[in-house]
């Protein structure tokens, strides 16, 4: 299934950041429908973009 897919790999893109995030931050991944069609790469680097204009937002 699809869904699985891009569950799987958000889950796993996540856990590969969780290291960059300060202790106690809570993290919401929401996938839209586009998610289906990216590659591994394209959701990495939407996932990591988003986490680094998160972070700048909440150092302000």
């Amino acid at each position: 299934m699809i869904r699985n897919r891009v569950k799987r790999r958000l889950r796993a893109i996540v856990a590969a950041a969780l290291g960059d995030l300060p202790d106690g931050t809570t993290v919401v991944v929401r996938a839209l429908p586009a998610a289906a069609s990216a590659s591994f790469s394209q959701l990495e680097g939407d996932v990591r973009g988003a986490l680094a204009q998160a972070a700048a937002k909440a150092a302000r």
